[in-house]
């Protein structure tokens, strides 16, 4: 964080999967179901939610590492029709968030997410959660050839929500976002509370800001929503 200007903001985009929506306890599930129809050893539930921002694939290698390439991307295949059937059982929005989103809505501020999650599982999260009609836009990692840290996605739900990327805040859990929010002209804020895995450091990925939990998160985005340039 660098600088004395400030400068508003007038919409904010979200990262999903650890930055909005606590999606583990339905990803993990799945993952560790695998492991046990095989007879194998399930991951401990803490490590293998760290890595949920991995995706599927990141999910399947960290499950099953002796599997080859090949191997990976069928158990990449299977992994994605069985969470698809269990999109919504336990996921929820991170608290606080709802509120933080309530006020967004009344200052007039739009909000969007910008995800590399599948489009159908995107649509049927954010279905489950009576978020569809609230979200001003929602990019998926399929909406485009290209997927973050591209920033292509960004720019299209920045397209979508009528307001210039140098207005817009994107908020996610993984370097790949802040690296795209960059790329994009984009403000970003680093979700240190979303899945971090233990040889990752929030602080280096370069972010504008840093929330340690989503009451910080709050604090950035409400007070004026007063952010360093």
């Amino acid at each position: 964080m660098t600088g004395s200007r400030t400068r508003d903001f007038d919409a904010i985009l979200f990262d999903l999967d650890g930055t909005l929506v606590d999606t583990a306890p339905d990803m993990v599930a799945v993952l560790l179901g695998m492991q046990n129809d095989r007879g194998l050893a399930r991951l401990p539930y803490g490590l293998a939610r760290s890595h949920v921002s991995n995706g599927a694939l990141g999910l399947v290698r960290l499950a099953f590492p002796d599997a080859d390439d090949v191997q990976a991307q069928d158990l990449r295949l299977e992994y994605l029709e069985r969470y698809e059937k269990a999109v919504c059982v336990d996921s929820t929005l991170f608290p606080g968030m709802d509120a933080l989103l309530d006020e967004l809505d009344a200052d007039g501020h739009p909000w969007g997410v910008v995800t590399n999650k599948p489009m159908r599982m995107t649509d049927r999260l954010l279905a489950g959660l009576g978020l569809s009609d609230r979200a001003a836009c929602s990019i998926s990692g399929d909406t485009l050839p290209e997927r973050k840290p591209h920033p292509a996605p960004l720019l299209l739900a920045s397209q979508q929500l009528g307001v210039p990327a140098g207005r817009t805040v994107y908020v996610g859990d993984a370097a790949r976002d802040i690296e795209a929010g960059h790329a994009a002209g984009m403000f970003t804020i680093a979700a240190a509370y979303g899945y971090i895995t233990e040889d990752d450091d929030p602080a280096g990925w370069n972010a504008n800001l840093v929330a340690a939990s989503t009451r910080e998160l709050a604090q950035f985005l409400l007070k004026g929503v007063t952010l360093v340039a």
